[in-house]
């Protein structure tokens, strides 16, 4: 996996034949909202583990917190995104997934996307360093970076580990919601971080597999184009099972205790046994993809369930 394309024929219409309507939905696109639904699910369960309560003692005061760490994560990582379609829009558009992304289609320019992405990340930085505590704010700032060199521009051209290694940059908001209300990070909200940091690859390689194609046209060595079908079914199941095993280290941390240790359990035997099937070929490995998401919705309801109950 070596020659990568560089320049393509881009459409030839111009930002200003746009309606008003169709820009402001490209900048919006460009911050991959569906992704950035994530944070609601990771960081605030953290944040009320981590107040052993409703933040604050306090449901006004608490409320504030916790929409004011979630705007941070919400600029900073649509910040981090708008920098992952800029550098990839060569790519998303020879790939059928992504071909109508706003770049690609010609909806928003480069420079527009470069300017949105720094505007972004800038302000959800400084929001949270002004409003929250500095440690949040240089913890979000973090995974921008981190993402965007670390992951789009180094990994994932260059190796099919890209996912697994830059799966941290999403694995930190409950590292923000933590610092958000205590000032500091402790055990728990590194369990939670190796739980995401645990999902990512089963959740990214079964939609990888689907995709197998597109990116083995856009010379992108995901691990389904590099080592195959088989193996990548493999690798599900060993994540998966990987993934169980450390969620279950919650406890550990002095914060979580039965509800959310049952709640595992329980969950993870069953996307143990969807990963099996989809190991064995007697499932699609989108019915993995779906099931994680559940299985990420349902593990963090229990963070949170586990302090109220």
């Amino acid at each position: 996996m070596t020659d990568r394309p560089l320049t393509l024929e881009r459409p030839a219409t111009l930002p200003s034949s746009r309606s008003g309507i169709e820009l402001a939905r490209g900048f919006w696109e460009l911050t991959k909202p569906g992704i950035i639904g994530l944070l609601l699910v990771t960081t605030v369960p953290t944040m009320i583990v981590a107040a052993d309560g409703w933040p604050k003692g306090n449901f006004g005061e608490g409320l504030v917190l916790i929409l004011l760490t979630l705007l941070g994560g919400i600029l900073t990582a649509g910040g981090a995104n708008t920098f992952n379609q800029w550098f990839d829009r060569d790519i998303d558009a020879i790939m059928d997934r992504t071909a109508d992304r706003p770049l690609p289609a010609g909806v928003i320019q480069p420079w527009q996307a470069l300017a949105w992405g720094f505007l972004l990340a800038t302000l959800g930085g400084v929001q949270l360093a002004l409003t929250v505590n500095l440690l949040a704010a240089l913890l979000a700032e973090a995974a921008v970076l981190f993402y965007v060199l670390v992951y789009t521009i180094w990994l994932k051209r260059s190796t099919t580990q890209n996912i697994v290694i830059g799966g941290a940059a999403g694995s930190i908001p409950p590292l923000v919601g933590w610092a958000a209300v205590t000032g500091e990070i402790t055990w728990t909200p590194f369990i939670l971080f190796l739980v995401i940091f645990m999902w990512t690859p089963p959740h990214f390689w079964a939609l990888a597999l689907k995709y197998r194609d597109d990116y083995a046209k856009a010379n992108v060595p995901m691990l389904p184009v590099v080592s195959g079908e088989r193996e990548t079914r493999k690798q599900l199941l060993i994540y998966s099972v990987g993934l169980v095993a450390v969620s279950l280290l919650g406890p550990l941390g002095g914060h979580l205790s039965w509800c959310y240790e049952t709640t595992c359990a329980i969950s993870g035997a069953v996307f143990i046994w969807i990963a099996w099937q989809v190991w064995r070929e007697q499932a699609p490995p989108m019915r993995l993809f779906f099931a994680s998401i559940a299985y990420l919705f349902i593990v963090f309801a229990a963070v949170g369930l586990d302090v109220l109950v």
